[in-house]
């Protein structure tokens, strides 16, 4: 296979692996590999097109096998050079695909219910999987400060990530995100900007920001570095299908914010299927909302094919997306697969949360509360088949949102007492 170089600012060539351009969504324009994201001729996105050909299934079925306990085990699939594990980075990704037998009695599921826990990444979320893409990316382009509009997990991920690499970092954020996910993202000693706003607006800045003096040198990690970005929630895909034994899960529940991580994920499942390394057959994608911002929901149930936007109010503020770019694609994906999109409300994001500690032991985001909760609604409505193999992704870690679940304490305070412990009812 050749090797696919771009020029940088140095008019050297760097290595991206089996990425050989950037094609539109819309419209399939093609572009040279760059750090750009929307399309010259219709201002569609763009996204990476790969020369897969030269590969062998069986091959590389097992180089994959051998490779490391990391997304860089993906790397003859990735927009990364093929020596990517040994350079400066935080290693994400390899999480748990948890067997949630308690959860499915509790749910009536009986095809097998599994848990894709990300909160085992460095950073507790899935966002070091898109940080380690957009990184490979800044490095091969010659950027030397790593940036993004965020949420609160991505200002984390890129505050630690480039730590680890050596670059200068400055996030944004809405200027109102929960404490913990200020802290995170503040700790690594980057700079931390609150933006007054939603994060709409925070996105709108940094857009701004691209083009203006102040921003030359910067990658923006879901911005101008967006198509080499998104292409890491791939990765949760192959994962799945790898630790499921080479096979693809019947039904999967994925929460919405932007919307990229859903479209990526069916775009590694139908790269695995067209080099061979699962089986082809259906499968059936399902989106999951806060009722506080589910633009994408709403516009799924009232059959349209435009989203949209809606001013955020939600606990889950990790979803809070008012105008999520991929929304559109997410609709044809749902619709594709024969899925649906669902949302849920804040109370009903707590129980789920609740349910989801108190059966597995697994402690989620708000996020997850999302996810867990629209997949309990789905088996009710009957769009989910309880019968099926279904994974549902939590994609954060729920330290990170306690006060969601504030309340939650002592069972009894007693005295150091045999007969207090008895008086409790704790006997």
């Amino acid at each position: 296979m050749a090797v696919q170089t771009v020029a940088t600012s140095s008019d050297s060539t760097v290595d991206l692996g089996p990425a050989s351009a950037l094609s539109c969504r819309e419209c399939g324009h093609r572009v040279p590999l760059g750090p750009v994201f929307a399309c010259e001729e219709c201002f569609g996105p763009l996204e990476i097109s790969y020369d897969f050909s030269a590969y062998d299934t069986e091959e590389l079925r097992r180089r994959i096998e051998a490779g490391p306990a990391s997304i860089w085990r993906y790397a003859p699939l990735l927009p990364v050079p093929a020596d990517v594990a040994g350079k400066p980075n935080l290693n994400p990704g390899w999480t748990k695909l948890v067997k949630a037998d308690n959860l499915a009695r509790e749910l009536g599921v009986t095809g097998g219910l599994y848990v894709k826990d990300d909160s085992g990444n460095p950073t507790h979320s899935f966002k070091d999987r898109v940080v380690a893409q957009a990184l490979e990316a800044a490095r091969a382009f010659g950027f030397t400060t790593l940036s993004c509009s965020s949420t609160g997990n991505l200002a984390g991920a890129v505050g630690a990530a480039a730590a680890r690499a050596g670059f200068r970092s400055c996030v944004f954020i809405p200027h109102d995100l929960e404490q913990g996910k200020v802290v995170m993202a503040a700790v690594y000693g980057g700079e931390l900007v609150g933006i007054e706003g939603n994060y709409d607006d925070v996105n709108r800045f940094c857009s701004e920001l691209i083009g203006d003096p102040a921003g030359e040198g910067w990658g923006f990690v879901n911005v101008n570095l967006r198509p080499y970005y998104a292409e890491g929630s791939k990765t949760l895909a192959y994962e799945i299908c790898e630790q499921l034994g080479w096979r693809l899960p019947d039904q999967i529940v994925i929460p919405i914010a932007s919307g990229s991580q859903l479209t990526k994920i069916d775009k590694g499942l139908q790269e695995l299927i067209k080099l061979g390394l699962v089986e082809d057959k259906p499968y059936k994608i399902f989106g999951a909302q806060a009722e506080g911002c589910s633009p994408v929901s709403t516009a799924f149930k009232a059959g349209h094919d435009v989203v949209r936007p809606q001013k955020p109010d939600t606990i889950a503020k990790s979803l809070a997306i008012g105008n999520p770019a991929d929304g559109p694609y997410v609709l044809d994906v749902a619709r594709r697969t024969g899925g649906a999109v669902e949302d849920v409300t804040d109370p009903e994001i707590v129980d789920a949360i609740r349910l989801l500690a108190r059966t597995e032991g697994i402690f989620a985001e708000t996020a997850g509360g999302v996810t867990v909760g629209v997949t309990r609604k789905l088996l009710k409505e009957g769009l989910l088949d309880p019968a099926k193999t279904t994974v549902v992704l939590n994609t954060g870690d729920g330290l990170k949102t306690l006060d969601a679940v504030a309340g939650t304490g002592l069972t009894a305070t007693i005295r150091p007492t045999l007969d207090s412990f008895r008086e409790a009812g704790l006997a």
